[in-house]
C-alpha cells in the first residue's frame, strides 16, 4: 500500500485529483492530466 497524494495543476494550482505513489519513488510525479477548472489537459504536479 502507497503514501496518499494530491495532484496539483500546474496553471491553476488547484488539487483536482488523489492517488496512491509507491514509497520507494523518491521523486515528484508528473502527469499531464483533465483540469475542470481550466477546461483543458494540462501536467499535474505531486503537491507535499
Amino acid at each position: 500500500m502507497g503514501k496518499k497524494i494530491a495532484l496539483a495543476c500546474e496553471v491553476c494550482h488547484s488539487r483536482n485529483y488523489r492517488t496512491e505513489k509507491n514509497p520507494s519513488i523518491s521523486d515528484r510525479i508528473e502527469i499531464k492530466k483533465f483540469c475542470k477548472r481550466c477546461n483543458r489537459h494540462t501536467i499535474h504536479r505531486e503537491t507535499k
